[in-house]
């Protein structure tokens, strides 16, 4: 059974940085590409980055603009996304996906809930 489990969400101030991580299982991780995606309130599921298996690299949404990294550790089965200078607009739950995902980016995790208020 897939699993994933992200955590690493919380209330910061215009400006600031988090790290967030997921933790996946019941799968081999080092042989599927994963992505992140964030669900603003009101709003539907936008696509934030990629990381590819295939040549390792990450891919960002355009918004992104330099601001979020997406690093992942194979030995730990994890995947990151360090998130700097946060605005209320990347207020949202963040989710990570596993690779092949459906129309509603499932399989996923519970989310964890990143918000930006001063």
């Amino acid at each position: 059974e897939v699993k994933l489990v992200e955590s690493g969400g919380g209330l910061v101030q215009p400006g600031g940085s988090l790290t967030l991580s997921c933790v996946a299982s019941g799968f081999t991780f080092r042989d599927f590409s994963m992505s992140w995606v964030r669900q603003a309130p009101g709003k539907g599921l936008e696509w934030v980055s990629t990381l590819s298996r295939v040549d390792q690299n990450a891919y960002y949404g355009d918004f992104v603009k330099g601001r979020f990294t997406a690093t992942r550790d194979n030995a730990l089965n994890t995947i990151y996304l360090q998130l700097n200078n946060l605005q209320p607009d990347d207020t949202a739950m963040y989710y990570c996906v596993k690779h092949p995902y459906d129309r509603d980016y499932r399989p996923r995790g519970q989310g964890t809930l990143v918000t930006v208020s001063s």
